[in-house]
């Protein structure tokens, strides 16, 4: 019984201990990337974000039309690699050659576009393919992702690109989400696998606080960033409303 009731309190400390590494990082980075977005947005230009990859697709939805978030994101929701399709389907197509290639393709980015890619492992061959095209297209890349993850993984693994790039390394700027090789973080006993995955919430933090920032450098240029609320509450509806005609059309799934 003791195990048991310390499982959700061993599952906490972890997830908090891994957002409070993320937030002692240095900050740089983060506020260099929220800085880029922050001049893309006042130009009226969207920001594309792609997770290729099973669960990585949450990424994508994480601050997309969602309360809080900035409507200037245009997220990438291909059906490919989302598990709705199958999940042994969509990590076959994340591991096929040329598919991010594609996807970018069809989306039609093109040079002076930005695209965040995030991911939480960063080695599977869809999620490099589209950082390559894209910068092949002159798109300025970010990666959401975790260095360590990806360096851990041996350089002959399968589930690699063929060239064994690493997302991180063939993008122009790298958030780093800290997630510890395998994701999963907690050990219960007479159970030989962990369990308790962590990336979503990694991802989450570090993407949601991206958002943050992004609108915070454009509050502190006198800039008024139009800000999703939730269709939920008393005037949420018509707040959004404002804002459906500017966006409607130029954001693809919308």
């Amino acid at each position: 019984m003791r195990e048991h009731k310390s499982i959700m309190t061993r599952y906490l400390m972890h997830i908090t201990g891994l957002l409070h590494e993320i937030e002692s990082s240095p900050k740089e980075p983060l506020i260099e990337v929220a800085s880029l977005l922050a001049d893309h947005i006042a130009a009226d230009q969207l920001v594309y974000l792609y997770g290729p990859g099973g669960h990585s697709n949450m990424n994508a939805t994480e601050v997309f039309f969602r309360a809080g978030g900035l409507m200037h994101i245009s997220a990438i929701l291909d059906e490919g690699t989302m598990i709705s399709n199958g999940a042994l389907r969509s990590m076959a197509v994340e591991r096929t050659p040329g598919y991010g290639r594609l996807v970018i393709e069809d989306n039609r980015l093109a040079s002076g576009d930005i695209l965040i890619i995030a991911n939480a492992y960063g080695i599977n061959t869809a999620c490099v393919d589209a950082a390559l095209e894209a910068r092949r297209r002159g798109v300025t890349t970010i990666a959401v992702t975790s260095v360590g993850h990806a360096d851990a993984i041996p350089p002959s693994h399968y589930a690699r690109h063929p060239s064994g790039h690493n997302l991180y390394e063939v993008c122009d700027y790298v958030l780093d989400s800290k997630v510890k090789p395998g994701d999963a973080a907690i050990q219960i006993d007479g159970i030989e696998p962990k369990m308790g995955s962590t990336s979503t919430f990694a991802n989450a933090f570090l993407l949601n606080s991206l958002m943050m920032t992004t609108a915070s450098v454009l509050a502190e240029k006198g800039i008024e960033v139009p800000v999703w609320r939730s269709g939920n509450v008393p005037g949420g509806d018509e707040w959004n409303n404002q804002f459906i005609d500017r966006f409607k059309g130029r954001v693809r799934w919308l």
